[in-house]
Order: structure tokens, then sequence, then C-alpha cells
């Protein structure tokens, strides 16, 4: 099996694949990327938390302009993390006809390239549940 790391810091490739926030002590805020402070209360102190791989969709769009060597038309999405969390992805393998906001959406990770070492970069989307 060749190396793996992520495209983004707060994906996590353990047995489960999953997405990690810092998470405020004191008010529970989520945050992707490091803090000095908290944006809701000011405090310092920050734990890692590890979010739910299941969520909810909140809304999306169908995108239809991008880089060459990315295939149009996609799904970008607004997702809300079963047990607390909002991230923005991509809707794996679906079409404007497969979704409505409320939609039921699992995590699922895949390899974007491979380094000339052979390392994997591995990012991530989201399926529809029980397409």
């Amino acid at each position: 099996m060749a190396n793996q790391i992520p495209v983004v810091d707060y994906l996590v490739l353990d047995e489960v694949p999953h997405l990690s926030a810092h998470q405020c002590t004191s008010c529970d805020a989520l945050y992707f990327d490091r803090r000095n402070a908290c944006a809701h209360c000011g405090r310092t102190d920050f734990a890692r938390k590890a979010l739910g791989t299941t969520g909810t969709l909140r809304a999306y769009t169908q995108v239809h302009r991008a880089g060459p060597a990315v295939k149009v038309p996609y799904i970008s999405a607004v997702v809300d993390l079963d047990g607390g969390g909002v991230v923005k992805a991509n809707l794996l393998d679906a079409t404007l006809e497969d979704i409505r906001p409320g939609l039921p959406v699992r995590l699922q990770t895949f390899v974007a390239g491979t380094d000339d070492d052979e390392t994997d970069a591995v990012a991530f989307g989201f399926e529809i549940e029980d397409k």
C-alpha cells in the first residue's frame, strides 16, 4: 500500500477517516484552522475534536467552470455534520436531480493524485446515503 497524506490538515486518515476540528474549551465553538483566540468568546484554550462522518446537506450549487483538470459540472455543498460542525465539500457522483436540502450524506475519501515517490494525496467529499 502506498504512503498517504491528507490534502488538508483536518482530514484524519485513521482506520475510519474523519474530520477533526479545534474546539474552544470554554464555549465549544469549532474551527478547522488554528486560532490564537476563539472568535466567539475570546478565550485561548482549544482541544481537538473528532467530527462526525455523516451529516445533512444544508446548501449546494452546481459548478460549471473550473481548471482544465477538473471535471465539470460538479456539486459544491455545505454540510451540517452530525454531532456538530459545518464543512464545505463536493458531493461525489451526484447530479442536481439527485439532491435537495436536508439530504443525508456520508464522508468519503479518495486519492486526488500521486507524486513521483508514490505518495497518495487523499481528499474528501460526501456521498448521498442510500443512493
